[in-house]
């Protein structure tokens, strides 16, 4: 029951490097006291002292059968369940065994509700039934999902298929020698190994934000569910998800527990399967965008010598869309396709494509990696997501809006990036005091939470980068130089109190659908209004005058107009009521000064 766990490993080690052996041949002088091997053929097992304590096994039991005790030991309240084995030994308590299809089990098998681990850990797989998993994570447990938690064996071999379909065809075609092909393949484990990994690790940060804001999600949650049954033909039943009305109700009541940790991973599955169909079926991954995406899937070695035989694989589009729907779900979020279709219409690959160019742009992979890298505490980790991750979204919205579409993703790119890299840096000095004010604010939060100063600012005025879209099409428009756009646009954002409304627009109740749908529309019209009357003013004034000065000529043609604004402004604010009412009233009187 206490093992010193060098001398076990050690001992384990022996044993299984001997030709034949059982645990039979454990060394029993290094088992503790009160332990020992036994045979599951014995009658009965005397209980010792120590065993009684470690497993939480009542006073009055003096023995048990073999099968009684690996139940006790299943019961038993540690820290880890760990199962690597093949059977299933939990089941949720209104399942009966003859369903769980795994009789020779039967007399051990657990319920979910019954287990007093903290937490269950899955490397081999059916070891708990996904309902034993679901009632285990709602009793207060922890557990994923067993496709979870050894996912890394399933991309190990996908990444050793990929890479002998191209050493093959490179043996095959005389660029590599038949008796240097294994060899090269067992070079290059340790780094598919760290490839391996990185994809668990980033799945896996996703699965924790999910469960993080699993509460915060349930209409979205619900919608996404119905969305996956009606129009993916997914069977919630099947996969032991809930519908939503089961899932509204369970948060509404007693419980109030949105989705569980295996149900968003299951969740996460089917979304990234139905977003790969899409892809598949559509002509996104055949851009030459994606090359420099296809090539890093493979180890370094293979890169620098077999380049040409990389992009002419023939699981190409297969292999690009894999890494790119993981980006995807596991950087954007798993309901983020779902919400940009939901709000603007967009199918699966013009969504995508949104994400492409804007996480292109605004370098928001490399954030994310800073993010989720290092010493942050996860709270701190999941905040900075929460937030940067609107930029992703308000971002992919803005070129399905504003962009011909489909996006051609290249020249997207190239039309925005190098001048987003060029001004980002001007962006905080043309930002006005409320602007400036919430900026400080968020990464004085984010620094008491731990996080470097640095990166702390960077996720902090991330989403005000949204802004440059709108100010390098206005520049565009009106031939104008970026700075002076840029500077005006933040200008009339102050001066018009235009900050403070897209905060309270934020800041209304998120609700169902249509609540969403009004939030979205309104903070668009507020950024539409907001470009309008940037355009509007730069017609008015002179590049050689200042932001303030070309307000001040605009305002003195448009007196009576503006007297009305703010005379709905100050009333709405005096009365402290920012609905979306009050909102969309003084959004349509703004609107109406740019006429």
């Amino acid at each position: 029951p206490n093992p010193v766990a060098a001398q076990s490993f050690a001992e384990r080690k022996r044993m299984f490097a001997l030709p034949r052996s059982s645990w039979a041949d454990y060394d029993t002088a290094l088992i503790s006291s009160g332990g020992g091997v036994w045979s599951r053929e014995l009658k009965s097992i005397a209980i010792s002292p120590q065993m009684r304590e470690a497993l939480g096994i009542d006073d009055g039991v003096e023995e048990l059968s073999p099968p009684e005790l690996i139940h006790a030991i299943l019961l038993s309240p540690n820290d880890l369940l760990w199962n690597g084995g093949i059977g299933t030994y939990v089941k949720a308590s209104f399942e009966a065994n003859v369903d769980v299809g795994d009789k020779a089990n039967d007399a051990i098998r657990v319920n979910g509700d019954q287990l007093r681990v903290k937490v269950v850990g899955e490397g081999g797989n059916l070891g708990v039934t996904e309902r034993g998993r679901i009632e285990y994570d709602l009793a207060g447990g922890r557990i994923n999902t067993d496709a979870m938690d050894n996912s890394a064996g399933v991309d190990c071999s996908d990444h050793e298929v990929n890479i002998k379909i191209l050493l093959d065809s490179q043996v095959s075609g005389g660029q590599l020698a038949a008796a240097n092909r294994n060899p090269l393949l067992e070079s290059m484990t340790d780094e598919v190994a760290r490839l391996v990994l990185a994809d668990n690790i980033a799945q896996n940060t996703e699965l924790g934000f999910a469960r993080t804001f699993a509460d915060t999600y349930v209409d979205v949650h619900a919608r996404l569910l119905k969305h996956l049954a009606a129009d993916h033909d997914v069977d919630l039943e099947l996969e032991a998800l809930p519908t939503p009305l089961q899932l509204r109700k369970r948060f509404a009541g007693e419980l109030h527990r949105g989705l569980t940790s295996p149900e968003l991973a299951t969740l996460m599955a089917q979304v990234k399967l139905t977003t790969k169909a899409d892809l598949l079926a559509s002509d996104v991954p055949d851009s030459d965008v994606f090359l420099t995406r296809l090539s890093r899937y493979f180890p370094e070695p293979l890169q620098q010598k077999f380049s040409e035989g990389i992009l002419g694989h023939r699981l190409r589009r297969e292999v690009i869309t894999t890494t790119l729907v993981n980006d995807v779900v596991d950087l954007a979020g798993a309901t983020h396709l779902f919400r940009l279709g939901e709000g603007t219409g967009a199918s699966t690959s013009d969504g995508v494509r949104a994400y492409v160019v804007t996480a292109e742009i605004f370098g928001l992979p490399e954030l994310w990696r800073r993010i989720t890298t290092g010493d942050t505490e996860t709270a701190a980790i999941d905040e900075m997501l929460l937030y940067s991750r609107r930029l992703a979204f308000r971002g992919s919205r803005w070129m399905l809006a504003y962009r011909p579409q489909p996006l051609a993703m290249a020249a997207e790119i190239k039309r925005y990036s190098a001048r987003i890299e060029r001004v980002r840096d001007e962006l905080p000095t043309w930002l006005g005091e409320s602007s400036t004010n919430d900026v400080h604010a968020r990464s004085a939060r984010f620094q008491k939470l731990g996080v470097p100063a640095e990166l702390a600012d960077d996720v902090a005025i991330s989403l005000h980068r949204f802004l440059l879209l709108d100010i390098i099409d206005a520049a565009d428009i009106a031939e104008r130089e970026l700075t002076e756009v840029g500077e005006l646009y933040c200008a009339i954002l102050e001066h018009l109190g235009i900050e403070g409304m897209l905060t309270a627009v934020s800041d209304l109740e998120h609700g169902d659908r249509w609540h969403s749908l009004a939030r979205l529309a309104l903070r668009d019209d507020l950024h539409a209004a907001l470009r309008s009357l940037t355009l509007k003013i730069l017609e008015l004034g002179e590049p050689s005058e200042s932001a303030t000065e070309k307000i001040a000529e605009w305002e003195l043609s448009n007196a009576s107009r503006l007297t009305r604004v703010r005379g709905t402004l100050d009333e709405v604010l005096s009365s402290g009521t920012l609905d979306l009412a009050t909102l969309s009233v003084i959004t349509r009187q703004l609107r109406s000064v740019i006429r």
